[in-house]
């Protein structure tokens, strides 16, 4: 396990066995960066080293890392190591095609990519590495601020949920905690924001399938930060709303289109609907990278398409205590794998930013957000 510097500021952030962890940093040598490989947990906690681009590249499209906000973190900072490798025009415009190409649906992947790109190629040869190193830690250091303030208002909607004689109910959707951004995260934040300040509060874990990100990432992350939670099948969301055993639920965002609409994992349409029938809110939390001006709705945006075997197999711990995986489907069956959904913004009781808590529409957004609305 590697090291990592002590956290700046009041903020301790996210810990593994007491220790302060961000999910990308850069190596001892200044060089390297070091990410937490996702694929491993919860059964191993293990650090890997990114060297190059093409490091950078496989860790996006192989899900080492994965959460929109941290493939932005990893998309700058290939920028940086691809400066390192070749500072040279050619080279940095090949990076960054390599770079979105390895994801098409997350925005902030673009976004942070566009950052670096457009910051070095301003530049003399000569400047571009140094300033790229700089320029991706500001990114996540961007990230690191914006989910701590996520967390802030976002608390405040838990709050307001309190009852007198039983913990909160929230339920979430695929893993949108601090592994999936630098730290904090993004749904999860205002989770341990109102933890820490002292509320009962209860979490129901979707387990969202096909990845189960929800039970490897968001139980593994809960249970070290000592959060109460559940583990449910994708299915019984809908069920614990009928029973009135869910008050909100709390969901991150891949991209939001500049109507409100929602891209998020597969599956958060279907809770959406769930909770609009039960009259249960349904809250989308995101940094402003996560928003696509340039979408005017959800229905422009890509949905990616993984890997079939994701559905037809499924992994876990074997009898030697290796990770294994195994195959649950018929050998002639054939699957589908789209790996987000759209949630209609008329789903959407509210959107929890950086900024504040507005509406899911382009005017509760440039509320928010008045310097896009002056773009227009």
């Amino acid at each position: 396990m590697a090291s990592t510097p002590q956290r700046k500021g009041a903020q301790p952030g996210m810990q593994v066995n007491g220790v302060p962890y961000r999910t990308i940093f850069p190596a001892e040598d200044g060089r390297g960066v070091l990410v937490i490989d996702q694929t491993k947990l919860p059964h191993r906690f293990e650090v890997v080293r990114l060297d190059t681009v093409a490091d950078a590249v496989r860790a996006i499209a192989t899900m080492i890392v994965r959460g929109a906000p941290l493939i932005g973190a990893t998309a700058a900072y290939g920028m940086a190591l691809a400066a390192r490798e070749n500072a040279g025009d050619a080279f940095l415009q090949e990076a960054h095609r390599a770079l979105i190409a390895a994801r098409p649906t997350a925005v902030n992947l673009r976004w942070a990519a566009d950052r670096l790109r457009a910051l070095m190629l301003a530049l003399p040869r000569a400047e571009r590495e140094g300033a790229a190193y700089r320029e991706a830690a500001a990114v996540c250091e961007d990230d690191v601020a914006a989910c701590a303030s996520i967390g802030r208002h976002g608390a405040a909607l838990i709050e307001k949920a309190r009852t007198t004689g039983r913990p909160v109910n929230i339920l979430t959707h695929c893993n949108a905690g601090w592994l999936a951004a630098v730290d904090w995260g993004t749904a999860l934040a205002p989770i341990y924001c109102a933890h820490d300040a002292g509320v009962d509060l209860h979490v129901w874990v979707d387990e969202t399938r096909p990845r189960n990100q929800g039970a490897s990432l968001t139980a593994w992350e809960l249970a070290s930060h000592g959060v109460k939670h559940t583990l449910i099948a994708d299915n019984a969301g809908g069920h614990l709303m009928q029973r009135g055993e869910i008050d909100l639920c709390i969901v991150g965002s891949d991209r939001i289109a500049a109507n409100g609409d929602v891209c998020n994992k597969i599956g958060t349409y279907l809770k959406a609907l769930a909770a609009q029938d039960n009259t249960v809110p349904f809250y989308v939390a995101f940094p402003h990278s996560t928003i696509d001006w340039t979408m005017a709705s959800g229905a422009d945006i890509p949905i990616e398409e993984r890997d079939h075997a994701e559905v037809l197999e499924i992994a876990g711990l074997d009898a030697k205590g290796g990770v294994s995986s195994v195959r649950i489907a018929p050998p002639q069956t054939q699957a589908a794998n789209p790996a987000f959904d759209v949630t209609p913004s008329r789903l959407v009781t509210a959107l929890i930013t950086e900024r504040g808590v507005c509406a899911a529409s382009r005017e509760g957004l440039e509320t928010l957000y008045p310097e896009a609305a002056a773009r227009k």
